[in-house]
């Protein structure tokens, strides 16, 4: 009788291999995503499950270690064919076994599967329940960059094509910063957002270390858009599967009222099409029907370049201790603080 098998990935190839063959639409189940986090000071398993001695499902965890809890996370994962129901079981019944044995709290995944009814029955049945949290842009906006420059500039909004084309001719200058200098200035237009829209900062340490982790396979570049010298905006992109991903960002308050940000993405989507990509995915917005979302004004901006939304499955949490009500609990009161 075959028999799945769980054991853990050491090697990169393989992990790699694995989701070369496997339609993936983010990068956060790669190798450099796990090394991102394990570089950041967060500890990883990789785990793969094989059936007949074939690889059928991988699943990078990382284990949060926070005031409000111990857990694992995944993000867009595990990559599996979830209408296998024995393999669905299997990895479901490892995912605890580790969970208690690295005595968390609970399991939160957000799997790369889209926000369907279906796919919510499925879960609730697994016995996940609707986490108080999102995980990594569970609502995205995704920009077809294929044809000639005018083609995708005739699928823009009106106001976005014309500010990209005036953008063009106000001085500005878009560079490669792949450096901690470049990191400091990511770090510190990120805190002047902050600043402007009161959210909840990215540590230095992970913009470093997910630069140091992809930009040996060219799979990032940090750019800065510049004008008399003055760094107005500063954007980490990921280069993934062929697609482009508008990850980390900053903003000066200089550049507000400039139009930087419309030659910054101009000049990210001619970066994306040199190296092969054909989507641009633009990452967070507003979830659907919302009104009033801290989103709000991003989603009005990424919306301007044409797309289309993607809207995948909310996070689900899995508790593993009865302690995990202690984090739901105070979540779900940050979360009405905040006003989220």
């Amino acid at each position: 009788m075959n028999k799945y098998l769980v054991k853990e990935i050491k090697n990169k190839k393989v992990w790699e291999g694995f989701l070369l063959k496997r339609k993936v639409e983010s990068f956060l189940q790669s190798w450099n995503w796990g090394e991102t986090n394990r570089l950041a000071g967060s500890k990883i398993l990789r785990l793969g499950f094989w059936f007949d001695g074939k690889l059928v499902g991988v699943c990078l965890l990382i284990k949060e270690i926070a005031k409000r809890g111990t857990y694992f996370y995944i993000s867009g994962g595990p990559i599996l064919n979830w209408h296998n129901k024995n393999l669905v079981e299997f990895v479901l019944k490892t995912l605890i076994k580790v969970a208690r044995e690295e005595k968390a709290w609970f399991i939160r995944m957000r799997p790369e599967i889209l926000d369907t009814s279906e796919n919510r029955q499925l879960f609730q049945k697994m016995g996940f329940m609707f986490s108080p949290m999102h995980l990594h842009a569970e609502n995205t906006w995704l920009v077809d960059i294929r044809g000639s420059d005018e083609e995708i500039l005739r699928r823009m909004r009106k106001t976005t094509r014309y500010l990209i084309r005036r953008s063009l001719s106000e001085g500005y200058v878009f560079e490669v910063m792949n450096s901690e200098k470049g990191v400091n200035v990511l770090y510190k237009l990120q805190m002047e957002t902050v600043g402007r829209h009161n959210f909840v900062p990215f540590p230095k340490r992970l913009f470093l270390s997910e630069l140091d982790s992809f930009v040996g396979d060219r799979q990032a570049d940090l750019y800065v858009v510049k004008r008399r010298q003055r760094i107005l905006v500063a954007t980490l992109v990921i280069f993934y599967r062929g697609i482009a991903y508008y990850h980390f960002s900053g903003s000066s308050c200089d550049s507000v009222r400039t139009n930087a940000s419309y030659f910054m993405q101009w000049n990210i989507i001619q970066e994306a099409k040199k190296r092969g990509c054909v989507f641009y995915n633009m990452w967070g917005i507003s979830p659907k029907d919302v009104d009033k979302h801290r989103f709000q004004g991003v989603t009005v901006f990424k919306t301007g370049f044409g797309g289309e939304r993607i809207d995948w499955l909310h996070a689900r949490d899995l508790p593993i201790s009865k302690k995990y009500w202690l984090t739901y609990l105070f979540e779900m009161s940050r979360k009405k603080i905040r006003g989220l």
